[in-house]
Order: C-alpha cells, then structure tokens, then sequence
C-alpha cells in the first residue's frame, strides 16, 4: 500500500467573493521509500499541495490517503495526532524554537506526544551526532549557522520516525555549501533509512536528488500521475516534459 495517496485534490481560496484555485486535480501516489521533488515556479501551488500531503491543511475536494487513513474522515484532532505521530516537516526557515537548546528542539515531537523524557533526551544525542551536532546541544538557535539550524530542524523531523517527511524549500535559505550537505543528509536518511520524503523545490540542482520528480505550474502537475518522472534526458509525453 502506498504511504500517500491524493486522488483528484483541488484547493481553493476565497479573497473577499473572488474563489482562488492554488490546487487544481492533483492525483498521485508515493511509495514508502521514495524521495519524490515537487518542482515548479513561486506561486505555482506546490507549497499548497505539501500542505495538504502533510494533513497541514485540508482540501477542498477531493480524497487524501496517508498510511491509509482517508483525511476527510478524521476530525482535527485526529488530524493532529495523525500529524504528530506520522509526519516530519523541515521548512525554508528552520522555525526552530528560540527559547530551546539544540537538545530540546530536537526531542520537542517526542516529548509533546508524552514519550519519557530521559529515552527521548537519549535518542535526541544520538541523533544529533548522525548529523554532526553533538557539540552544540546545548545551544540556542540563535547561535547557530543557518546550516546547523537547518540540521537541527532535520533531527526534529524524523526523531519520531515519521512515516513521511515534507520539505519545503529545505535549502532555500542556505549558502550553496550548507544546502549541499542538506541534499546529501536527505539523500543518506533515504537510501540508509528508508525515509519517506516529499520536497518542495524551484531548483533543478536541489530536484536532482529525488528519485522522482513532479513538475507543478498553475496548481496542476504537467504530466499524468502514473508517468513515474526520473532525473535523466528530458521527453514529451502528452505535451508536458517528463524527464527519465
């Protein structure tokens, strides 16, 4: 069973009287296992679609699986708790907590869903030294670089061991040096750990590191859903690009 499922997604907006359409008929699946880019223009409705994908936002028609739990049916705190549980997000500006260490940012998943303090304290270390913070868990974010925090906000995306992980923008804010090991820890956590990942992106070079991409414009993915699109050499099916 996939991991994800939209079947025919759409998300409209009211401004005033006037409906604005940010999702329009996105149907697709992913894998467990996959790491699949959304890729596309600012405005395009991909941060939307991640949106939906992460039980973040509901949509305005249409059906959402995750782990095969139908959205639509759950109330919004089953929504929560699904999201707490089951869910990773890394977002383009860390929003790390400013009041907690590294430690506690990174075991703040854990503690909110009642895990004992001195496992998930443990378990917090141990990852923070997989990803190269073991010096600095007792700092605040505001000493940090914008790649430590970025790390950081990693750590507390999947120490819960989520079944999915949403990246939106996850280099957006880094120097090309910091964004480079970013794409290389999802790339690690991916094939070494079987994480889950759907990001968001406007980056070719960042979309590089998926196993599969999705073009977005105009809320609307630009091929059909069951066209699996790979990094390669660029084709036309149905006169949207696909590359494999």
């Amino acid at each position: 069973m996939p991991i994800l499922v939209l079947q025919d997604v759409h998300k409209t907006y009211q401004e005033g009287e006037t409906p604005v359409p940010a999702v329009r008929g996105v149907s697709l699946e992913v894998q467990a296992g996959e790491l699949v880019a959304l890729m596309g223009p600012s405005g395009c409705g991909k941060s939307t679609l991640l949106h939906i994908c992460g039980a973040m936002d509901r949509a305005s028609a249409g059906e959402v699986w995750l782990e095969g739990n139908r959205l639509s049916g759950l109330s919004d705190q089953e929504m929560t708790v699904l999201r707490r549980r089951r869910v990773g997000f890394v977002f383009q500006f860390f929003n790390l907590l400013p009041t907690l260490t590294v430690l506690d940012n990174i075991a703040l998943p854990r503690l909110l869903d009642g895990a004992p303090k001195q496992e998930t304290s443990r378990e917090a270390r141990e990852l923070a030294g997989t990803l190269g913070l073991g010096d600095r868990l007792g700092r605040y974010p505001s000493q940090l670089s914008g790649g430590e925090m970025q790390r950081v906000a990693l750590a507390r995306a999947i120490i819960h061991k989520p079944a999915l992980v949403i990246a939106d923008e996850p280099t957006g804010s880094l120097d090309s040096e910091n964004g480079l090991r970013i794409l290389k820890l999802f790339q690690t956590l991916n094939r070494e750990s079987g994480l889950t990942v759907v990001l968001a992106t406007h980056s070719a070079e960042t979309a590089a590191i998926a196993g599969r991409i999705l073009r977005m414009r105009d809320g609307r993915l630009r091929f059909p859903s069951t066209e699996k699109e790979t990094p390669g050499t660029a084709s036309q099916t149905g006169g949207a690009e696909v590359t494999r």
